[in-house]
């Protein structure tokens, strides 16, 4: 199938885009929500300009629209739906793993947009997934986290090491219920690393995030 891909810029995201792929689906575009002005990703705080990058080292289009909190699910499903007939698509794809809410939200937009769900990693073990990651090549970064992981792991690149220090914090090894979200710099999908301009450590509230520098 012709597939449009819900694309964080993070690991699930990408994990979910190889295996639809190796199950014969054909990405066309890939979706972001920024926010309202723009400027970052609404999930992981990331600019547009990573974003495009990671866009362009795949070779996909990448369609970004800013949105609110509060207008997100209409803004998602006008864009589905557009992109449907742009680029003739048959599905999307997205990266949860196993949280049901999330998954009764994405199968409600598409069918509105009258496209199939397809979530490649639903019901499967959260360890083993991240694991699978590391063993396919997918180099990603921490970009933003909670306060019980604290700006320490903020910039840290995902390994076997981080996996262990993850777990002995006792925060989940996938950030599945949003401990911390992260940024693929490089992966079997890109032509070349991903050039990542300079950051700052900030905090907003509960969360610790990193501040890119403008390119």
């Amino acid at each position: 199938m012709k597939t449009l891909v819900s694309w964080s810029g993070g690991k699930d995201s990408c994990f979910a885009m190889m295996q639809s792929i190796a199950a014969g689906h054909v990405p066309a575009v890939l979706l972001n929500v920024m926010n309202e002005n723009g400027r970052i990703s609404r999930s992981h705080a990331l600019p547009a300009a990573i974003l495009q990058q990671q866009a362009a080292a795949m070779g996909i289009p990448m369609r970004n629209i800013p949105s609110s909190w509060q207008e997100y699910e209409k803004h998602f499903v006008n864009a589905l739906q557009e992109l449907k007939t742009n680029y003739n698509l048959d599905a999307a794809v997205f990266g949860d793993i196993d949280l049901q809410a999330h998954r009764d939200w994405e199968e409600m937009v598409c069918a509105k947009a009258g496209l199939q769900a397809i979530l490649p990693l639903w019901q499967q073990d959260r360890k083993e997934l991240v694991m699978q990651m590391l063993d396919a090549g997918i180099k990603t970064m921490i970009v933003s986290c909670n306060t019980t992981m604290g700006p320490d792991f903020l910039g840290r690149v995902m390994d076997r090491q981080l996996v262990a220090d993850l777990e002995a914090i006792g925060v989940d090894v996938c950030g599945e219920n949003g401990e911390f979200h992260t940024v693929v710099m490089d992966c079997p999908l890109f032509s070349a690393t991903l050039v990542l301009p300079g950051y700052v450590k900030v905090q907003h509230e509960q969360y610790h995030f990193l501040q890119w520098e403008d390119k």
